[in-house]
């Protein structure tokens, strides 16, 4: 599934979400209060038409009349009124803070609440039509929707958790003629705790940091390089990047964003060039890659993704903040159904943008060297994954330097010989960091180029003649460098990996597995303790273990008698669930962080089971 096609199919749950998000509560209050001002009035009705009954010495018509008047101007209408005859009988009963009238305003307060949900709704959607309909406005379209969206949501939060407030009393006091203080007390504080975090994230400002992980390229380290950049910028007629950066991943790119190149921030046009497809593109396949790089320079593309990119990256962090914000997350939809109509725009947009570089670069140098360009990226790294996702599966620890390059390189002509290879190029995408590009048969035809696909494994295994990482002066020094902290980095997330993936079953096993996961002891009253390790939870006090296999479930409870942690056994019992109560008399600074070990120690153990379930 392609991520447009993945983004469409989410669309449709997203929009449900927020229209309830959106007119779940009003609507509920509504239906609320109009039913019960209907109850309400039937029986004012009832009452005042039984007292002008007994009025003695009233004639029939007069008191049909007025029980006519009353049945006319129940209480639910008579507070927004204007008769000036009906003044006494409003003073009677719309005194404010009364119940007519607070029935009366919540009632218009979540009518007007759905209305302008609605109105909200629709510029949700136009604005998002608009990043569709024109490029040019991508960024204006969504600036407004971002200030829209999260202002909108917060003031729907404080209505809303008005609503949902004053709900709590009313209708327990309405059906059963009592109320809970503590649970009203209980939704005011959640209400204003999410209050705060959706306008405190409104105000907060995130640190964006585009990084890439490789080394500059002077002029003065690879002259003839820059020199054919410079005459490739200039026959597109665009200014040529200011920087060059080379590294190893198994992608180009430009970017004109502030970039973190170690302890360097570049700014300008920077062009990113892989080290390891230099060596296997020849220069024609190579100027085909940079020429399409140019072209989205040329276009503005860069320049566009340079503005909108900050501006995404802090409308997410918002909508992280308003997930784990506790009741903010009802607003949350709201903002999700934006996001996804913005992603679908820029995932289309994106998709034609690649596709014109893709024409400027054939027309730039020809289609076959795009062709063969786009065959030769895919298959390198295709099986680069795949040679990491070998390596990173295995169950024994590796030395620091793990020779992927060497991998790659020996076993590249086998597996482009294989049906796995044909298989995995046939919905290949060509990686690129910033983003999602068609696979590489639509590009190829996009350039009018077809290439059998009994071809594609010659085409991934040919040698070039000439490269231009040849031209680089320190192509290999950097290579040694980059592949060295990468290969370090790769040992240690999968020794840490293997902490999780161990039962142990050996001294070496478990000597890794406490490296990471080491007993953790905190005390108790009276001078126990309670140790977390890996293999369960153990006190001092009754000498009890709870070993992680008879844990299905674990429930920290607090009291004043004492804290404890409830732990339920997977066994049932005769009357249920079996549970054994580990108590903690004392821990009271520190449950935080011992709730926080035993969470760790136990997904440690569930998931050291699945990978054994699995192997």
């Amino acid at each position: 599934m392609t991520l447009q096609s993945a983004l469409k199919t989410g669309l449709l749950k997203v929009f449900v979400y927020a229209l309830l998000a959106l007119f779940l509560i009003p609507a509920l209050t509504y239906v609320f209060t109009g039913y019960a001002q209907r109850d309400r009035d039937e029986r004012f009705v009832a009452a005042i038409s039984q007292r002008i009954d007994a009025e003695k010495g009233m004639p029939a018509s007069e008191k049909q009349a007025r029980k006519d008047y009353y049945r006319s101007n129940p209480p639910s209408t008579i507070c927004s009124s204007t008769d000036p005859q009906a003044q006494d009988y409003r003073a009677a009963l719309c005194e404010r803070y009364g119940e007519v009238w607070q029935f009366t305003l919540v009632r218009t307060v979540s009518l007007w609440t759905m209305v302008v949900s609605a109105l909200l709704l629709l510029a949700v959607l136009g604005l998002g039509a608009l990043a569709f309909a024109d490029r040019k406005m991508q960024y204006t379209s969504f600036v407004t929707g971002w200030r829209l969206t999260t202002w909108a949501s917060a003031a729907s939060l404080l209505v809303q958790g008005a609503l949902a407030v004053w709900l709590s009393f009313w209708v327990t006091a309405f059906f059963f003629h009592q109320y809970s203080p503590k649970f009203i007390v209980l939704v005011g504080l959640a209400v204003a705790l999410g209050v705060f975090v959706a306008v405190a994230g409104i105000f907060k400002r995130v640190h964006w940091d585009n990084q890439a992980v490789g080394e500059l390229v002077s002029e003065a380290d690879a002259p003839v390089l820059w020199k054919r950049i410079r005459q490739l910028a200039q026959r597109l007629n665009t200014e040529p990047p200011r920087n060059i950066v080379a590294g190893i991943d198994a992608n180009f790119f430009v970017t004109e964003a502030p970039l973190t190149v170690g302890n360097h921030t570049l700014t300008g046009r920077t062009l990113f060039v892989s080290l390891p497809l230099l060596r296997i593109l020849d220069q024609s396949e190579a100027d085909a890659v940079l020429g399409h790089e140019l072209a989205h320079l040329r276009g503005g593309d860069t320049r566009s993704s340079a503005r909108l990119g900050p501006k995404l990256v802090q409308f997410d962090h918002y909508r992280h903040a308003i997930r784990a914000g506790g009741l903010s997350a009802v607003v949350s939809p709201v903002l999700d159904l934006y996001r996804t109509i913005f992603e679908i725009a820029l995932a289309r947009d994106s998709r034609e943008r690649e596709f014109k570089a893709d024409r400027i670069a054939a027309k730039l140098v020809s289609p076959a060297a795009i062709a063969q360009s786009l065959v030769k990226i895919a298959a390198y790294a295709q099986y680069r994954d795949k040679i990491e996702d070998e390596l990173f599966g295995q169950d024994q620890r590796h030395d620091n330097q793990l020779g992927i390059a060497r991998y790659v390189a020996s076993g590249l002509a086998p597996y482009a010989a294989s049906d796995d290879f044909l298989d995995a190029m046939k919905s290949a995408n060509v990686p690129h960091p910033f983003d999602s590009h068609p696979a590489m048969p639509e590009r190829m035809r996009n350039v009018g180029m077809s290439l059998a696909e009994r071809d594609y494994g010659a085409i991934a295994v040919r040698a070039p003649a000439a490269t231009w990482a040849q031209e680089i002066l320190t192509a290999d020094a950097i290579e040694q460098r980059l592949w060295s902290a990468y290969e370090t980095e790769f040992a240690q997330d999968h020794e840490r990996s293997l902490a999780y993936r161990y039962e142990p079953a050996t001294d070496a096993e478990r000597a890794l597995v406490l490296k990471y996961f080491p007993p953790v002891s905190f005390a108790l009253k009276g001078g126990a303790t309670v140790e977390v390790s890996i293999d369960g939870i153990r006190t001092s006090a009754d000498a009890m273990t709870v070993f992680w296999d008879a844990v299905k479930d674990l429930q920290f409870k607090e009291s004043s008698l004492g804290n404890a942690l409830v732990v339920t056994h997977p066994e049932k019992g005769l009357i249920g669930q079996k549970t054994t109560k580990v108590k903690l008399p004392g821990l009271k600074k520190e449950k935080d962080h011992f709730n926080a070990v035993v969470g760790a120690y136990w997904q440690r153990h569930q998931i050291m089971r699945v990978q054994q379930l699995e192997g």
